[in-house]
């Protein structure tokens, strides 16, 4: 039995067997897996609040060769979501970094980058500022993914759309000029293109200084939701009860 330690994002867990938690992590070095924290039910010295999601932690576990779940010994708390104000819009921001993470990776796969994303994120939202953040980490997920398309040209006439509005559709890849939107599509303004540009070419923190209410580029996080959506072919639940708080 192999013993590794690490650091590590929670994402989520579920009742195991009687009085255990099996638990999805997201680490540094390994990318995406899974493990069993026996008795985490039953007693929490081991664990503390570590078992939160969104946890940032160093990990503590062993595993067994041929063996898909790895035994979870111990965490240490590196950050935790709870040391900050907590309402509803910071919890649905923060389950939706969880949920896109626990859908979009492959399990053992490491993304270093994704890794690094996630945290500059999570620091980020606060009550009553979550929106840049949710809408920074949806565009640079699908960037990452290779999921992201080019928003300068039309997809179907090749049209330079730079400076002008462009339109896009939750059932088709690309962006497209006025003439050639598909049926469903929803308009992406000039501004809020140019808020895209902005985030690929400025770290979170930077962008964090700034005002950025509910309302402004709603349409640019309709868009990066959308985008995430299509490629993992599902509903991201956190999404819809974030926009419904």
């Amino acid at each position: 039995m192999a013993q590794r330690q690490g650091e590590a994002i929670v994402l989520r867990t579920w009742p195991f067997e009687e009085a255990d938690l099996l638990v999805s992590l997201l680490t540094r070095e390994q990318g995406r897996i899974k493990g069993v924290a026996r008795h985490a039910m039953r007693s929490r010295r081991r664990f503390g609040g570590a078992l939160e999601p969104m946890t940032y932690v160093r990990a503590t576990y062993s595993e067994k060769p041929r063996q898909e779940l790895v035994r979870l010994d111990a965490f240490e708390v590196l950050w935790s979501p709870l040391k900050d104000a907590v309402d509803y819009e910071r919890t649905a921001a923060l389950e939706f970094v969880a949920e896109v993470l626990e859908e979009a990776l492959p399990e053992q796969a490491p993304e270093d980058a994704v890794f690094r994303l996630a945290l500059a994120v999570m620091d980020e939202m606060q009550v009553g500022r979550v929106w840049m953040p949710v809408t920074y980490f949806a565009l640079w997920m699908s960037r990452l993914m290779g999921w992201m398309p080019a928003l300068g040209h039309c997809v179907v006439c090749g049209l330079d759309l730079r400076g002008g509005t462009v339109w896009w559709s939750p059932a088709a890849d690309g962006v497209t000029c006025e003439d050639d939107r598909r049926g469903g599509s929803a308009a992406l303004s000039a501004g809020s293109v140019a808020e895209a540009r902005r985030i690929f070419q400025m770290p979170v923190e930077e962008l964090a200084k700034e005002e950025w209410p509910r309302g402004r580029a709603a349409d640019l996080r309709s868009f990066a939701v959308g985008v995430l959506e299509r490629n993992l072919e599902r509903r991201i639940r956190s999404a819809r009860a974030l926009e419904r708080g």
